[in-house]
């Protein structure tokens, strides 16, 4: 099998990357990087009225298309990046919020990570599930019934949680191995010098 080149498609299934303001931008952008090297078609989609959004360090980013016009059943993953204050800003999105309750109930995948899993566990989705989030939210967690771990990544069933900035490399490589599984993550790992 010849090598696979950065954005050569190697799925047909394709993930969303929901964008608010006020976004930690490495949680998402690490995210998007990892899928563009792995061949995974992915789209930065803005939960805003315009495709450039300003993260929570001031980072503009350029997405791919608005939410609005913007057809989530398109999309076989959706992920949700942490950081304050894009985190209420995507639960303040009700028909994001709708999609994602939706998308769990029928066992479709969502991943969220740093804050982001507190709005799983608020709309009742983690209760019986092993679940992770940055430690200041790890009693949201708690409090709606999940079973809290310290893992830096946690996959129950079609749901992946992950911790922070810091582990989004691992919350990234966890999304390729459910697409294209450990050959796939391995050989990633070694493209980018993966030491972790």
């Amino acid at each position: 099998m010849p090598e696979l080149k950065a954005g050569t498609r190697s799925t047909d299934k394709k993930v969303a990357v929901l964008i608010a303001p006020g976004l930690e931008e490495v949680e998402a952008l690490a995210v998007v990087d990892l899928l563009f090297r792995a061949g995974i078609p992915t789209d930065m989609v803005a939960v805003a009225p315009e495709v450039t959004v300003t993260s929570s360090h001031n980072i503009v980013l350029t997405c791919d298309r608005l939410l609005e016009g913007t057809d989530l059943a398109d999309y076989d993953m959706l992920v949700l990046p942490g950081g304050l204050p894009g985190t209420p800003n995507l639960r303040a999105c009700q028909p994001l919020m709708d999609e994602v309750t939706a998308r769990v109930e029928a066992g479709r995948p969502v991943a969220a990570i740093c804050a982001a899993p507190s709005i799983l566990a608020e709309l009742g989705l983690l209760e019986g599930r092993k679940a992770t989030s940055n430690p200041g939210f790890t009693s949201v967690l708690a409090k709606h019934g999940a079973t809290v771990s310290e893992a830096s990544v946690v996959v129950d069933g079609s749901v992946i949680t992950s911790r922070g900035m810091a582990t989004a490399i691992d919350f990234g490589l966890e999304i390729v191995r459910y697409y294209l599984g450990d050959d796939a993550v391995a050989d990633l790992r070694a493209k980018i010098v993966y030491q972790g």
